[in-house]
């Protein structure tokens, strides 16, 4: 089986054998990476006409969901990604950021966040949507933004509480933190962060411990976000700017996190993000910076990271807008180039201002 890198699919993955392919979202389509005796090479592309943001391959059924930018709405493939038909029935918007899955009560119930931010639910594996409207009844939905056009917010990620899946959580970029504790039927803000939200990350051992990354950094909740504190502010060694955060299923205080220097706005002058991936094996308390095989800081930033456990290791991957995936096997200790020259892997247009040239 595979598993998928893309910018807002689920990122871990704990496999009874190490995987030898690779699904990756890009901005043609989705591509399909395969290990052999010479390392990874990319064997097949497909939907190559969409901006693929989202994979999820649900793991009960192994169909698998593909999601796009704009007019790029969702497809379903029933045979590993090779073919996809449309997937997108009572789905009232095409501009697909987010897709999540988790069993309710026996039952696989499917998740799928939008811009204009809003949220979808499938119990049906994707045959039929509808929507959950009270996303967008919290006091703060006047307030959702977004700083470029055409400044509309997206429901970025998803989020399930690891002891109740009826706890579930939304970032909204730009909007905050937004909770909901019976399966998506009514929602409410959760204070105390910059209100631009990537992700949340909610350790499984210990629940009381949450991340969230962000335009302003990190933040970390140590009491099941009843108070944020901001740990990585613009200036960290990390970079100003983190995304990507993942950890260890069985050890989650092994977590690694993928960040730019600054925010995108620096981008269109400097046509460098100087992303960087780093560790902790505290909890995300302090972190240690990537360097072994990776450039110092990447000339184009990681919008796309996954972990694969098997055992008490990880391998790693990380996609980044100059089109190159980088993997490790050794639970972030050395690094490789696997894979160049694919189409950007990018949330939206993040891509556009990085390239040789731009003027965006």
């Amino acid at each position: 089986m595979a598993i998928a890198l893309s910018h807002g699919g689920p990122t871990i993955y704990q496999p009874s054998a190490p995987s030898h392919e690779v699904l990756v979202g890009t901005a043609r389509g989705v591509t399909r990476l395969a290990r052999g005796p010479g390392g990874w090479r990319a064997v097949e592309h497909t939907l190559t006409d969409k901006h693929i943001g989202a994979i999820l391959i649900e793991p009960l059924s192994g169909r698998i969901f593909a999601g796009g930018y704009k007019d790029g709405s969702l497809h379903a493939s029933d045979d590993g990604g090779h073919t996809w038909r449309p997937a997108n029935h009572g789905l009232a918007e095409t501009d697909i950021y987010s897709l999540e899955s988790v069993t309710l009560d026996g039952r696989v119930r499917l998740f799928c966040g939008t811009e204009p931010a809003r949220l979808f639910v499938s119990d049906d594996l994707g045959e039929t949507w509808t929507e959950r409207p009270k996303l967008r009844s919290v006091p703060t939905v006047d307030a959702w933004s977004f700083p470029g056009p055409p400044h509309v917010a997206h429901a970025k990620h998803i989020t399930f509480d690891p002891r109740d899946a009826r706890t579930m959580y939304v970032s909204i970029e730009v909007g905050g933190l937004l909770r909901s504790r019976d399966g998506g039927e009514s929602w409410e803000d959760v204070p105390g962060m910059y209100e631009d939200v990537h992700r949340l990350v909610i350790n499984p051992r210990d629940p009381r411990l949450m991340y969230v990354t962000g335009g302003a950094g990190m933040w970390m909740s140590e009491d099941g976000g009843a108070t944020w504190r901001n740990t990585t502010g613009h200036d960290h060694e990390i970079g100003g700017y983190p995304d990507q955060l993942v950890y260890h299923p069985d050890d989650p205080s092994l977590m690694f996190v993928a960040a730019a220097k600054d925010t995108p706005g620096a981008w269109r002058a400097t046509h460098f993000a100087g992303a960087r991936i780093a560790r902790s094996r505290d909890a995300g308390r302090t972190w240690e910076v990537l360097s072994n095989g990776l450039p110092d800081r990447m000339q184009g930033n990681v919008e796309a990271m996954c972990l694969e456990a098997v055992g008490a290791g990880c391998s790693l991957f990380a996609a980044t807008t100059a089109g190159e995936v980088w993997a490790s096997d050794d639970s972030g200790d050395s690094w490789t180039l696997a894979v160049e020259g694919l189409a950007p892997i990018s949330k939206g247009g993040h891509f556009v201002p990085l390239m040789a040239g731009s003027t965006a």
